[in-house]
């Protein structure tokens, strides 16, 4: 979960002392981090954008650049559909997936489809992605973009939670895959189900696990971790689809929450709100989940919805610095922005291409095209690549939608590619273009990538 201890910078922070707060901030928050993530280790990626929440790669010995012949594969399973990305930890890789039985698949932005088909869980071996266990059942589908799953499984130990994509919520033992807890959002909160699902992965922190519900009054709701029973509910929004993240600001762990009407913080154990700033994202597509530099935190969503905060140092306060315009700032839907040294980075789903933006106010410093359509010259609607940092470095890996990785080097002065490969093939369809819309998993020198037919294990390994 996404831990940093904050600090008050009026005048903007510049790279040197937003990289030695960052690596302080990292030393002295290791032992709480951990806790957090409770028994995975620091080589495994637990959940959503790894065990921090903060999409940092941190092993070391990992390559920083791809050759020209690729890198080598350890192994490829067959899956089903899904657009959620795997989580790894304990010696399994757990992946969600659709399995379609009846019913026209489709993708309209603004039309569910209708499908008859399974939900699973797979729990398959990291060395050799052989299945170990499966946990599966009948789901019908009436949603847009009906492939599978959103939400990558959430691994606390010995449980692993998961989200279905209309809104079945259960807690399973990862040595078995059996039922220890279930739920269901529609059933059990009378909650209307996101027309493109329910999305927001699971978080645990300390005995509760949280996601967004939608509804009056429960909007986010957090759920006793051993026993699903309700611990408090907050928020009179719909549910969205961002998955809500923690920050250590203002003396205190705040839980926060970007949601169709805007972006809240709240006192974890009690639900008890801090603050809120209004934001107002189109088709309530609160989705890229907010990123932190420093006291900064940058929130951002279609159009021109984007807002930089600062978070205060001693109190759990927050105030908004600037608002994004349509030819400043970057507007993130799919993948979530990185923010490093002053410098966000991110895929605009308005222009689709990948853009850096300076913190202190939204100005571009460049765009390219190169990490999510190589050959596009003007815009492609929803240009999507997840950018994950090599720990404390200016390295990324990034996969594109085309079904590539690659290492780029990512400054405020441009955009360096270090080679790329290609790993699956685009078996989704968005815009009347192949796309791969999954975040991949990076744990123990391996990279985990997933489309809609297999799951791939890549090996990280710097010769």
């Amino acid at each position: 979960m996404r831990l940093m201890r904050l600090n008050r910078n009026r005048n903007g922070i510049t790279a040197k002392s937003a990289r030695l707060k960052r690596s302080c901030a990292r030393l002295l928050l290791g032992a709480a981090v951990l806790s957090v993530a409770n028994t995975a280790s620091a080589d495994d990626w637990p959940g959503w954008m790894g065990a921090q929440r903060d999409d940092v790669y941190r092993e070391s010995g990992v390559v920083t650049e791809i050759p020209s012949e690729g890198l080598p594969v350890k192994w490829r399973h067959p899956v089903g559909a899904g657009y959620s990305g795997p989580a790894v930890a304990g010696g399994k890789v757990f992946v969600t997936d659709y399995l379609t039985s009846s019913g026209q698949l489709f993708n309209d932005p603004g039309q569910r489809a209708k499908l008859k088909g399974r939900e699973r869980l797979l729990a398959l071996d990291e060395q050799t992605g052989e299945v170990i266990w499966e946990y599966a059942y009948d789901r019908p589908y009436d949603i847009s973009y009906p492939s599978g799953p959103r939400a990558t499984p959430t691994i606390d130990g010995d449980r692993v939670y998961f989200l279905g994509a209309e809104g079945d919520f259960a807690c399973l033992d990862t040595s078995d895959g059996s039922v220890i807890w279930k739920r269901n959002l529609v059933a059990d909160f009378a909650a209307d189900v996101p027309i493109w699902g329910f999305s927001g992965h699971p978080l645990v922190h300390g005995e509760l696990v949280y996601t967004m519900v939608g509804g009056e009054g429960q909007g986010l709701v957090a759920f006793d971790k051993k026993t699903g029973e309700v611990r408090w509910k907050a928020l009179d929004t719909p549910a969205g689809y961002c998955a809500p993240t923690l920050v250590q600001a203002g003396g205190t762990t705040q839980l926060i929450s970007f949601h169709p009407e805007g972006v809240t913080s709240f006192d974890p154990e009690t639900g008890k709100p801090f603050w809120e700033i209004a934001v107002s994202p189109s088709y309530e597509m609160a989705v890229a989940v907010p990123a932190f530099d420093g006291n900064l935190m940058y929130v951002s969503s279609i159009h021109t919805e984007a807002v930089m905060i600062e978070l205060d140092s001693s109190t759990p306060t927050a105030k908004e610095l600037w608002r994004g315009e349509a030819k400043n700032a970057v507007h993130c839907s799919n993948a979530p922005a990185a923010f490093d040294d002053g410098v966000v980075y991110g895929t605009d789903c308005n222009q689709g291409d990948l853009i850096a933006v300076d913190a202190k106010n939204g100005d571009r410093l460049w765009s390219t095209f190169q990490a999510t359509k190589p050959d596009e010259k003007r815009f492609i609607k929803h240009g999507t690549a997840f950018i994950t940092q090599i720990g404390d470095s200016d390295r990324y890996y990034l996969m594109s939608e085309t079904g590539d990785l690659l290492v780029a080097k990512l400054t405020a002065k441009g955009y360096e590619e270090l080679g790329r490969m290609k790993v699956v093939e685009p078996t989704g369809e968005a815009f009347g273009r192949p796309v791969v819309w999954s975040h991949p998993a990076y744990a123990n020198h391996a990279a985990f990538i997933r489309n809609d037919k297999e799951i791939v294990a890549v090996d990280l390994t710097a010769k």
